[in-house]
């Protein structure tokens, strides 16, 4: 929703009736709010030039609706329950409550408030030595009250209600920056969650195939056909593989802890990817059933292209960009506010009703009352404090303004950034997988040759190395270029809009 029409829901909330209303802005004067100029933003007009190529057309991220973006059945359902429970996305939400009742209270500053009021009195004078008893009076009264309302005849409360608009709006900003956060951290985790996975499965495997080694090294060993330190190097080998099972248990276990918080509730097993089953093959000493060497992973799920567009464009895509203009336009109209105290301050207090000193006798015309009491305020002499106001609300607009440019700077690099690992992580994630394969025919090779008693335990060593450390490898740059994707989609500040509703489906027959 744009600043344009929010505000205009704003101000046809039902507060006061409109007769008020209109006789407020009869006797409001005029503004001291400075005139509002949006700072140029402080980047290149275009992406840097290792950003690569990009799709033309197509949806722009911030309006590509997040389902459409996540093509993982799994992953939607993960982030719809994410949206549903998270408790800072809650916060988000009840601060914009706060924030829109804030403003309607400085709106409602600008209409006179009328209370209703009855009062009743008893007073004794001084005792009179003449008559013995002191005399006592009564007095009965009601009507209707007009307490101490400002006549905004230089903007005062006018600036102090368009500060509370501006920072309204921004905390909307704010609450569509925490959907935007969520979305991507859920998406990251899950990611993480699933590389983990393979890597335990990766880390399983590999130490089923040392431990088989280590088997067959050791009958090699008793057999005399092979040295000590072979055997404690397949030890070594073997002990590693089980260190490195065991952190990846353990990184498996932070990450559904903290998809569990993200998402707010406990994730249904469904939801959970299971590891992977591990297959190992019985130690042989026949040299023809050498070790099947490691399988390479499944593919992480994937997600749709969104196309960068031009960074102006993200002055009116980002959120948190628009939030920081909106606390710009908020510390603008505090200056108004503090400008506006140096000149007189007019209120008027007003009371209509009846009063009579016998309840009988309350509601008779002859006992109409009224009261009006104007006042004008004028600051003589303040020791500097209205000055000291207005140079730290212009102060305070300079840090809006320098925090707003910091946040379109941010912006830009985050995009930059994710834009040049689209153009690069493609490439070596190609350039992994070769290496991979070359690493897998090798282990077989080596395997072959060192149970054949062609080469020594030391190539298969090194094989076996070579291998893991390929595997894994290519398992986190496939994570990195999968979580790419997601930082490039929350830097361009897709995740936010919802799909359109449906058309209702006896309208086309109706329309027909």
């Amino acid at each position: 929703m744009s600043r344009t029409s929010v505000t205009s829901t704003l101000r046809h909330l039902p507060l006061r009736p409109m007769a008020l209303a209109a006789a407020a802005a009869l006797l409001a004067g005029c503004s001291l709010i400075p005139a509002y100029e949006r700072p140029a933003a402080p980047v290149a007009p275009q992406w840097p030039a290792t950003a690569g190529a990009l799709p033309e057309g197509g949806t722009a991220a911030a309006d590509l609706p997040w389902q459409d973006f996540v093509q993982d059945a799994q992953l939607r359902q993960l982030v719809g329950l994410a949206l549903a429970n998270n408790r800072d996305l809650r916060v988000a939400v009840q601060n914009i409550e706060a924030a829109r009742a804030q403003y309607q209270i400085r709106r409602a500053d600008q209409v006179p408030n009328f209370n209703a009021t009855a009062g009743f009195s008893r007073s004794a004078p001084s005792a009179l030595a003449a008559f013995g008893a002191p005399r006592v009076s009564q007095a009965y009264s009601v009507g209707v009250a007009m307490a101490s309302w400002e006549i905004d005849f230089f903007g005062r409360v006018d600036a102090l209600k368009e500060q509370a608009l501006a920072q309204y709006l921004a905390t909307e900003e704010a609450r569509k920056s925490a959907q935007i956060s969520l979305v991507a951290n859920v998406a990251s985790a899950w990611l993480t969650l699933k590389t983990d996975t393979e890597l335990l499965a990766l880390a399983e495997r590999t130490l089923g195939t040392r431990q088989q080694t280590l088997q067959l090294t050791k009958l090699r060993f008793d057999n005399g056909a092979s040295s000590a330190l072979d055997l404690r190097q397949a030890e070594s080998l073997s002990a590693t593989a089980a260190a490195t099972r065991a952190q990846q248990q353990r990184l498996r276990a932070q990450d559904i802890n903290l998809l569990t918080l993200l998402v707010g509730q406990a994730i249904p097993e469904s939801l959970i990817p299971p590891v992977p089953a591990v297959q190992t093959p019985l130690p042989s000493n026949d040299a023809s059933q050498p070790t099947p060497p490691v399988q390479p992973a499944a593919d992480l799920p994937g997600f749709a292209q969104v196309p960068a567009g031009l960074p102006s464009d993200l002055l009116l895509r980002r959120p948190d960009v628009r939030a920081a203009e909106e606390q710009l336009i908020a510390a603008n109209a505090n200056i108004g506010a503090a400008r506006a105290a140096f000149f007189p301050r007019i209120s008027l207090t007003a009371s209509l009703g009846q009063s009579s000193r016998e309840l009988d006798n309350l509601f008779q015309a002859s006992g109409r009352a009224w009261a009006f009491a104007p006042s004008l305020v004028l600051p003589i002499f303040d020791f500097g404090r209205n000055q000291a106001n207005l140079d730290a609300a212009r102060a305070q607009r300079e840090i809006a303004v320098a925090s707003y440019e910091k946040a379109i700077q941010t912006a830009f690099r985050e995009v930059a950034d994710a834009l040049a690992g689209r153009a690069t992580l493609a490439d070596q994630y190609g350039a992994l997988q070769a290496q991979a394969e070359a690493d897998r025919d090798r282990f077989r090779l080596s395997d072959l040759r060192y149970r054949n008693g062609v080469s020594s335990y030391l190539d298969l060593l090194d094989a076996q190395r070579s291998l893991f450390t390929t595997e894994q490898t290519l398992a986190q740059v496939r994570l990195q270029q999968r979580a790419n994707d997601v930082l490039l989609y929350k830097a361009l500040g897709g995740g936010w809009t919802e799909p359109p509703a449906p058309a209702a489906a006896a309208a086309a027959p109706a329309s027909q």
